[in-house]
């Protein structure tokens, strides 16, 4: 090894030994890594795993200068970072002298003397106990040899079983092997020394070792089968394509058996779900729910019955409600209208006049408004946390889930770091687009890709699914961390909320009451909608009993005497399926979006923070564009004469007399379709400057645009540079 001199090959303790001919260079891995005068500055490809040719050469002449503290000999490379702390030595010597070095972060190494050591109390001192990995026999002693379990007590190791153990499991399987803590327990560890491989865990990389599960079953099972050709008929990308039970694969449906469409992925079968339900502590009591007016905007339907997350009003009271009420016209973010027969009093609030359904429009989204500038100026306060330190994110856009997941995870990753973009994978490589626009992108790709992922459910208000593969990657906990993420850094919000997911993380899911449009599953609802609309008791009763599994598997079934018993079983299975059935993964998301102290904020501004994440941004219009940008000109130019035919061509672009839009321009100066909930930073400015064509400065959010004679001349060049800017962009 060119570092340390040795000839030994042992990947356990000084990490992959490699030989480059071409170079003529040998290097242990880990001596490279713990080199105290070399980075990474190039692409995993490069050099070895981005360590440069030139700066290894570069650190062995540096090192050769340098005496090691423990062999006496020239060539070490690794220094003590304690403060005042001179001493030098080459990796194998700093093992032997138990010196610790941290394999995260920056690489630091501590010398024998200023080494961390772990803290307990001197009461679990002195003893033995058994090491759970190799079961012999460990000294209770603040030894180097000899470990303990952040996160439980009697857990004691020897730090040679933890080191294999680590190499083999990996990053995303090594954890505690008591209370199977993963976070606590790898924090601790990579601070006293213990190296945790960025590698999937041995047992999964193994040869055709799952051979015998690749098997699918190919059968539906449900108790109707639609299909002519039979149960095992399958045909992918139809309506016969056999989907299989989400948890248990052992069960399946043709999609138009159990009315699925082709990307619905999350169907379970009656038996999961009848474990599933047992395997939770379900109340028979009823809860304490919130006031309408606090959990909700108020938002009603006038083809519909009342939620019951509104108090219900009284026929007589109902006009008087929607006078009272800004909210009155089906919004879109709501769930269609279902066209029911309603009273005569409901008709006759149908008949408000045109001129006040425009006055209300016109208030909510004046309040919307409102409260997005609210949200903003609470975004910019928790983004003074970020600082200068950058992270750079290699992200694949074909692969945005994958990519943006192994960056998140990667250990030089902190949400407190400024975040940086670059594509792969791109026919131009040699721009590396690091501009906001570039992370905007990043983030709009990641949140349209978590709106249509398995971890959410529903048509356009979206709850948490149940995906228990998910659970075990702990993927629900990543996304929660993405969207806080994507808020404070100026990414996009998702906009796909249900308002039911957001009370469950505001308020607490046992605050929170669900609506019959909350649930996806089709066979549920239908299921629901079977009682809820029962008109006597035998056919209620008749409907239990058809029922009877799925209930018993909900934990639901209850004595029913009288019809009116069916609001309280309707309401215990929408908080089973909706609520309690999804309890861990929402518990996860929860963890993830106290990420920079986005969940905290959430419940301390609800309203604020509910008109970003469970509506999507409203459609710009000219005059959002006009007040968006600020004007500026030099003393030579008309600034007035400039800003008429901006705002003259900014209500052409909105009435559809131009063929770009107003997404077009917002794109063309700032890199962004849309304005981002913390705004943009720096802000958007227009300067009127004797240029011939308009430009784009997304760098600085700056809009340079032209001094033209006539405005015909101003829109045509306008016209002619965005559009075949954004043309070419696309290509």
């Amino acid at each position: 090894c060119v570092l340390c001199g040795r000839t030994d090959d042992c990947p356990e303790k000084y990490g992959e030994k490699r030989t480059y001919v071409e170079y003529h260079l040998t290097v242990h891995y880990y001596c490279l890594l713990m080199s105290s005068g070399i980075w990474q500055r190039g692409e995993e490809d490069e050099g070895v795993d981005g360590f440069l040719i030139t700066d290894i050469r570069k650190e062995v002449n540096r090192a050769a200068k340098l005496k090691c503290n423990i062999c006496k000999k020239k060539g070490a490379s690794i220094g003590c970072v304690a403060p005042k702390c001179k001493r030098s030595y080459h990796f194998p010597c700093g093992i032997q002298k138990e010196c610790i070095f941290q394999f995260m972060e920056d690489f630091r190494s501590y010398c024998w003397e200023h080494r961390p050591v772990q803290k307990f109390p001197e009461k679990e001192s002195g003893g033995t106990s058994q090491c759970t990995i190799c079961l012999d026999l460990v000294e209770q002693l603040p030894l180097y040899t000899v470990l303990k379990s952040p996160c439980c007590k009697n857990a004691w190791f020897h730090r040679e079983c933890l080191q294999y153990q680590a190499l083999s499991a990996g990053i995303f399987f090594f954890r505690c092997t008591v209370c199977n803590n993963k976070d606590k327990f790898q924090k601790e560890m990579l601070r006293m020394g213990i190296h945790i491989p960025e590698k999937d865990a041995s047992w999964e990389l193994e040869e055709n070792a799952y051979q015998d599960l690749l098997q699918c079953y190919q059968h539906c099972d449900i108790k109707r089968c639609l299909c002519k050709k039979g149960r095992d008929y399958n045909e992918p990308d139809s309506k016969w394509e056999i989907k299989r039970c989400q948890c248990c694969g052992s069960r399946g449906t043709h999609l138009a058996c159990s009315s699925m469409k082709s990307w619905e992925q999350n169907w379970e079968c009656m038996e999961c779900r009848s474990i599933f339900a047992k395997s939770g502590n379900y109340s028979k009591k009823k809860k304490h729910f919130l006031a309408a007016s606090e959990k909700t905007d108020g938002t009603t339907c006038l083809l519909e019955e009342p939620s019951p997350k509104c108090p219900r009003q009284s026929p007589g009271s109902q006009r008087n409600f929607l006078l009272q009420s800004p909210k009155i016209m089906c919004q879109n973010n709501l769930s269609p209208c279902s066209h029911l027969e309603l009273p005569a009093s409901n008709r006759m609030a149908m008949s408000l006049s045109p001129l006040m359904s425009n006055r209300n429009s016109s208030w909510r989204k004046k309040h919307l408004r409102k409260q997005r500038g609210e949200v903003s100026n609470i975004l910019k306060e928790l983004k003074l946390q970020v600082n200068t330190k950058t992270t750079r994110l290699n992200i694949n856009a074909e692969n945005i889930w994958n990519s943006a997941l192994k960056g998140f995870r990667q250990r030089s990753f902190s949400p407190t770091n400024t975040i940086e973009i670059k594509f792969t994978k791109c026919k131009n490589r040699s721009k590396t687009d690091t501009s906001a626009a570039s992370k905007h992108r990043f983030f709009q790709l990641l949140m349209f890709h978590l709106q249509n992922s398995s971890l959410f459910e529903g048509s356009s208000a979206k709850n948490l699914s149940l995906d228990f593969q998910a659970v075990k990657e702990n993927l629900y906990f990543e996304a929660g961390k993405m969207i806080a993420v994507s808020l404070v850094h100026g990414g996009p919000s998702p906009g796909f909320f249900s308002k039911t997911l957001f009370s469950c993380l505001v308020y607490g899911p046992e605050n929170v009451k669900p609506a019959l449009e909350d649930v996806a599953d089709v066979d549920v609802a239908q299921t629901i909608k079977m009682i809820k609309y029962a008109n006597s008791l035998s056919s209620l009763q008749s409907t239990i009993h058809d029922c009877y599994e799925f209930l018993a598997a909900a934990g639901c079934l209850r004595p029913v005497t009288a019809l009116g018993d069916k609001d309280v079983l309707v309401n215990e299975i929408l908080i089973h399926h909706v609520i309690k059935r999804i309890i861990s993964p929402l518990e996860s998301f929860r963890q993830g979006l106290k990420t920079l102290g986005v969940l905290e904020k959430m419940q301390m501004h609800p309203d604020a923070f509910s008109s970003i994440l469970c509506h999507k941004p409203e459609r710009l219009s000219a005059e959002t564009i006009c007040d968006l940008f600020t004007i500026h000109s030099s003393s030579d130019v008309n600034k007035v004469e400039g800003a008429d035919f901006w705002m003259g061509y900014l209500q052409d672009v909105e009435s559809g007399e131009s063929v770009v839009t107003l997404e077009d321009i917002l794109l063309f100066a700032t890199g962004s379709f849309s304005i981002p909930p913390i705004g943009f930073d720096p802000e958007p400015t227009i300067k009127f400057l004797h240029i011939r064509y308009p430009i784009g400065n997304r760098l600085l959010h700056c809009l340079e645009l032209p001094v033209t004679k006539t405005y015909e001349q101003f829109k045509s060049k306008m016209e002619f540079t965005i559009r075949n800017t954004l043309r070419i962009e696309r290509e």
